[in-house]
C-alpha cells in the first residue's frame, strides 16, 4: 500500500497588497511544513525537519493561533495602513482540519495585535531563513505558467516554447496554466529565470506577444 501523501501542517503566506497580476497569481506561501518534515520556502528551496522538530513547529502554532479570530485587527490606535499583505498563519488542529488566521498589515504594526501572532510568524520566519541558508534548490514535478499581455513591449521576441499550450480567450489582466509533463522541461529551459519570477518576452504562432512566468507548484496545489 502507498504512503498517503504529506500534508501541510503548518503555514505562512501572504495575500493582497500592491502588488503586479502576475505576482499575485505566483506568489507562493512563504513556508509550508508538511506532516513528513519537509520543508518548502518561497516554492525555491526545501529542507527536512526531524517528526521532534515538526511536532514541536506544530504545538507552538496551535498554542499561537487556537482562540484567534479567522480575521484579527489591531488595537484601535494602530496606525492605518493601505496597500500592504494580509499575512496568513495556519496549523493542522488536533482535529485535523486546517485552522488559519489572516493579519493584516502584520509586519507594520506587529506591536498592536497579541503578541502570539507575531511570535508565530516569527517561528516560521526562522524556518525560511534557514531553507535559505542550508536548504537545497526545490524542483516540483508541475509548474504554473503565467502570461502577461506585452503588446508594447520592446526587444526580440523569442518563438512560444514548443509543447507548450498557447493564451486562449481572455487575458485579464493575465493568463494562467498549470504544466506537467513534457511542458515542464520546456518552460524551465525557455525562462530559466523563472525560479526568481523574471519574465521573458515571447511571441505566439498569432504574432501576440507576451511576458511569460513561471514558478514550481509545491506538492499539495
Amino acid at each position: 500500500m502507498a504512503d498517503a501523501p504529506a500534508k501541510r501542517v503548518a503555514l505562512w503566506g501572504a495575500e493582497g497588497g500592491f502588488v503586479t497580476a502576475t505576482m499575485n497569481v505566483l506568489r507562493p506561501p512563504r513556508v509550508v511544513v508538511y506532516s513528513d518534515g519537509v520543508v518548502i520556502a518561497d516554492a525555491s528551496k526545501q529542507l527536512k525537519l526531524t517528526e521532534n522538530e515538526v511536532s514541536k513547529i506544530v504545538a507552538s502554532m496551535r498554542t499561537y493561533l487556537t482562540g484567534q479570530p479567522p480575521t484579527a485587527q489591531p488595537r484601535p490606535d494602530a496606525p492605518t495602513v493601505s496597500d500592504v499583505p494580509t499575512t496568513v498563519l495556519g496549523v493542522r488542529g488536533q482535529d485535523g482540519k486546517m485552522l488559519e488566521v489572516r493579519v493584516p498589515a502584520l509586519d507594520q504594526v506587529a506591536s498592536f495585535y497579541p503578541k502570539q501572532l507575531p511570535d508565530a510568524k516569527e517561528l516560521m520566519d526562522g524556518l525560511a531563513v534557514r531553507a535559505a541558508a542550508s536548504g537545497t534548490d526545490y524542483a516540483g514535478t508541475r509548474v504554473r505558467l503565467v502570461a502577461e499581455g506585452a503588446a508594447s513591449a520592446e526587444g526580440k521576441p523569442a518563438p512560444w516554447p514548443a509543447g507548450v499550450e498557447e493564451p486562449s480567450g481572455s487575458v485579464d489582466p493575465v493568463w494562467q496554466k498549470d504544466l506537467d509533463g513534457v511542458a515542464v522541461a520546456a518552460i524551465t529551459k525557455a525562462v530559466p529565470a523563472g525560479r526568481e519570477y523574471g519574465t521573458s518576452l515571447f511571441k505566439t504562432s498569432s504574432g501576440a506577444l507576451f511576458m511569460l512566468s513561471w514558478r514550481y507548484l509545491l506538492p499539495d496545489e
